[in-house]
């Protein structure tokens, strides 16, 4: 394992306490609070999206991403794939 990979996989298990501590102080706080909790998905789905996109740009097959994402080829294309107007 390259030290990428490692650095990679601290930051993203980073990523998760912070997710999860968010989730007990909201569970202390206003309902505002939890809906700002909430838009936390519309980043993580922009990061997933960004995250496909560029393992596609730097190589990887759509096979690859899905295998990664635990869905098929022709989902990981259909929802990650750059949308070029007709």
């Amino acid at each position: 394992m390259s030290r990428r990979e490692v650095e990679t996989l601290d930051y993203v298990a980073f990523a998760k306490r912070i997710i999860r501590a968010a989730g007990e102080r909201c569970a202390n706080g206003d309902d505002f609070e939890l809906g700002e909790l909430v838009s936390v998905r519309d980043d993580l789905e922009e990061a997933i999206t960004h995250a496909a996109r560029g393992m596609h740009d730097n190589g990887h097959s759509w096979q690859y991403i899905a295998d990664g994402l635990g869905i098929t080829r022709q989902s990981a294309h259909a929802r990650y794939a750059e949308k070029v107007p007709a």
